[in-house]
């Protein structure tokens, strides 16, 4: 007989990988946003992404394997990887019980929606449609044609500054979660090649894509952003494929990227360069309680 699974917390980053990081590589694509987290909170500390410890737990049927998996990094939103409905239900039943904070959520549609759903249910907060996003997973890259005039070059040191800038000038236009610290964001990118700029024939940078670095076999391409200013000259697409193009050539097994379903022209942009949609995913505020 087994026990029936049960959510715990997990008092650390050690203990949470050493429970469930089998549980993440064993679909590294719908997992990306934990995996990719995770090992920034390991590379970079676990302030990050805020001042306060950030909050990890885990669905588990006694000492057999997790079945599913939470973060958290305040003052941002809750994480959760694939749920079903009662699964989302138990875990906003108690995660509320146990006077968790949780402004808010970001999961696949589903998963998502039934746990905001659920959290409304057991809390009486409002919970409030941010964002809704798609995951894509590339195919065969074809980078676009014509290439806008210049060169792709990979960030240095002598750009920091102005990357920090887009970087945040990103966050304002996406209301993303960025991390606490733009310039340490930047340093820790430039550490292992992970921004690369299109830049115009007179060396002027007019664009940038990061990539964060390889784990369980997938790399996420993001942030991509181009000043508004500069838009609509092919300059994001085309440092969009040099970024996937090298994390090819680097051994990723899958290059992900996620968009805003609310900009056509990201979404209809990234499929022609290759990249085929994997699931959607949701981002919920909450509001009251």
């Amino acid at each position: 007989m087994t026990d029936a699974p049960e959510w715990h917390l997990v008092p650390d980053l050690d203990a949470f990988l050493a429970r469930a990081t089998d549980f993440l590589h064993s679909r590294p694509a719908l997992h990306t946003v934990p995996l990719t987290v995770t090992e920034t909170l390991r590379r970079r500390g676990l302030d990050a992404y805020g001042d306060e410890p950030p909050v990890f737990g885990v669905l588990q049927e006694g000492n057999g394997p997790v079945r599913a998996a939470f973060f958290r990094t305040p003052p941002h939103r809750l994480t959760i990887t694939p749920l079903t409905a009662e699964e989302a239900d138990a875990l906003a039943q108690w995660l509320a019980g146990l006077g968790q904070p949780v402004p808010g959520v970001n999961g696949d549609r589903d998963s998502a929606a039934a746990f905001a759903a659920a959290w409304q249910r057991h809390t009486g907060a409002t919970a409030i449609l941010r964002q809704r996003q798609r995951l894509y997973r590339l195919g065969t890259l074809t980078a676009p044609r014509p290439l806008p005039a210049g060169r792709a070059r990979i960030a240095t040191e002598a750009y920091r500054e102005q990357l920090a800038r887009w970087y945040g000038e990103f966050g304002d236009a996406t209301g993303q979660a960025i991390v606490k610290d733009a310039g340490g964001w930047v340093d820790a990118r430039l550490a292992h090649d992970g921004l690369t700029l299109w830049e115009t024939p007179d060396g002027t940078p007019v664009s940038m894509a990061g990539v964060l670095p390889k784990v369980a076999g997938q790399v996420r391409v993001g942030p991509v952003y181009t000043p508004a200013h500069l838009r609509g000259q092919g300059y994001a697409g085309a440092v969009t494929a040099e970024t996937s193009r090298a994390a090819l050539a680097d051994g990723a097994e899958e290059v992900l990227l996620f968009t805003d379903l609310a900009n056509p022209t990201s979404n209809g942009l990234y499929q022609r360069i290759g990249y085929r949609p994997v699931r959607d995913f949701a981002v919920y505020d909450f509001e009251g309680a």
